[in-house]
């Protein structure tokens, strides 16, 4: 039996429900409310601690996680064991088909950084409201009237069998975040059962793009706090990547486009997190954590 440890929420249980099913094993879903569904904290971690607590305590065995809330780096004793195929990481607008359908002024929701920013510098007219609560909830405000237009992730509406409510971006349009549509098994190190079973549903390619997007995250020390895209792709043999950097307000920031050896991903990470850094990206990241 292996003890799978996941927040409660539709999705994070939709989605422990997809590691749990393609386990040989037998499974126990172990539902854990974390601070972030208490709304308390606002760091990377607050949607994830309570998990690896469970772990570190012998009450689970796995922890399954959406990958673009694992921070860089982990508490000892726990590691990464278990990378799934990547689900379809882009970001949706839903309420229209483009962007440029929206009507000067457009209200658009999103609780994200990240999109705030791309959004509105692909758009300044555009009035950018937070926007909480899972699915559900979201897409309800929306349809009530409060809002012209929000932006969710792709897959997680696949996952909830609601992807025909919105149009994806491209993903050089507005850049997803780091590990969006991937899931991270997480699990304590030296436990070989745990980590065999988590390493039977890895997929190669997805665990080489998740390393060069989680090494770009530790090379610029990003949180939730720092409007930071990025997104890395197999093509024709090598690995490219995309990242967008800026604040948050849309006024300014930096895009950069890179390709390295799908071998080393980590080495691509960081190179571009330097390339980035080096053109402006350091100080708007200063600047986005101060406001």
């Amino acid at each position: 039996m292996i003890r799978l440890a996941t927040r409660g929420s539709a999705l994070a249980l939709a989605q422990a429900r997809l590691v749990a099913g393609a386990l040989s094993q037998e499974c126990e879903i172990v539902p854990i409310t974390t601070s972030g569904d208490r709304g308390r904290g606002d760091d990377k971690a607050r949607f994830v601690k309570e998990l690896e607590e469970a772990l570190l305590a012998g009450e689970a065995d796995l922890a399954v996680h959406s990958a673009k809330d694992v921070p860089a780096r982990l508490p000892e004793g726990l590691a990464i064991v278990g990378v799934p195929e990547r689900a379809d990481a882009r970001d949706a607008l839903c309420g229209a088909s483009s962007l440029a359908e929206l009507p000067e002024g457009a209200v658009v929701g999103t609780s994200s950084l990240r999109r705030r920013a791309q959004l509105l510098a692909l758009r300044s007219d555009l009035e950018v409201r937070d926007l909480r609560g899972n699915v559900d909830t979201r897409l309800r405000k929306l349809a009530d009237g409060g809002y012209d237009a929000l932006v969710l992730a792709t897959a997680g509406l696949d996952r909830l069998d609601r992807g025909d409510v919105g149009t994806p971006f491209a993903p050089d349009e507005l850049v997803p975040a780091p590990g969006q549509g991937c899931l991270a098994l997480e699990g304590r190190s030296g436990d070989e059962p745990a980590a065999e079973a988590a390493g039977s549903l890895t997929d190669r390619d997805t665990l080489i793009c998740l390393t060069a997007e989680r090494a770009l995250v530790a090379a610029l020390d990003a949180s939730c706090r720092t409007p930071v895209g990025a997104h890395a792709a197999l093509r024709d043999g090598r690995l490219a990547m995309s990242v967008f950097v800026g604040l948050p307000d849309g006024s300014a920031w930096v895009r950069d486009v890179l390709e390295g050896d799908p071998h080393e991903p980590g080495s691509l990470g960081r190179e571009i997190a330097e390339r980035v850094q080096a053109a402006g990206g350091a100080e708007l990241l200063e600047r986005a954590v101060a406001l």
